[in-house]
């Protein structure tokens, strides 16, 4: 079951066959504008951040809680209600307790919107 906050936002986690890789989908409606009438900056910061933390969460080694202590994320194109957004995460390097991700957000026909890094700790987390 996803977390209360990616139903909320409509986020859907696609794919994360490959260790260390995640892809995230949403189609962004008019709830998310702001006043100038496009995507708030926020919501391709939490879709990247659920990509990325999910990305953290298959490099690591057993059963784990992520937590990230930062998150970078630079907007390079406007984004419009009725978007659809894609999100790829990958791992940079995972150690014992950190883990670097980045993370690239396309529209559907592949043009760069966004993109972002983020560095995790991670925990283990009984079982």
């Amino acid at each position: 079951m996803p977390p209360n906050c990616d139903l909320t936002l409509g986020l859907t986690r696609v794919e994360s066959a490959e260790e260390g890789t995640s892809v995230w989908r949403a189609r962004v409606d008019e709830r998310f504008a702001n006043p100038a009438g496009l995507v708030q900056g926020g919501f391709l910061a939490a879709i990247a951040d659920s990509a990325m933390g999910a990305a953290a969460v298959t490099a690591a080694s057993g059963r784990v809680f992520v937590a990230n202590t930062d998150l970078r994320i630079s907007f390079l194109r406007a984004v419009h209600p009725g978007d659809e957004i894609v999100c790829t995460a990958r791992v940079v390097r995972a150690g014992r307790h950190v883990t670097v991700v980045e993370a690239r957000c396309t529209d559907e026909s592949g043009r760069l919107l966004a993109t972002a890094s983020s560095t995790y700790l991670s925990r283990e987390r009984a079982e």
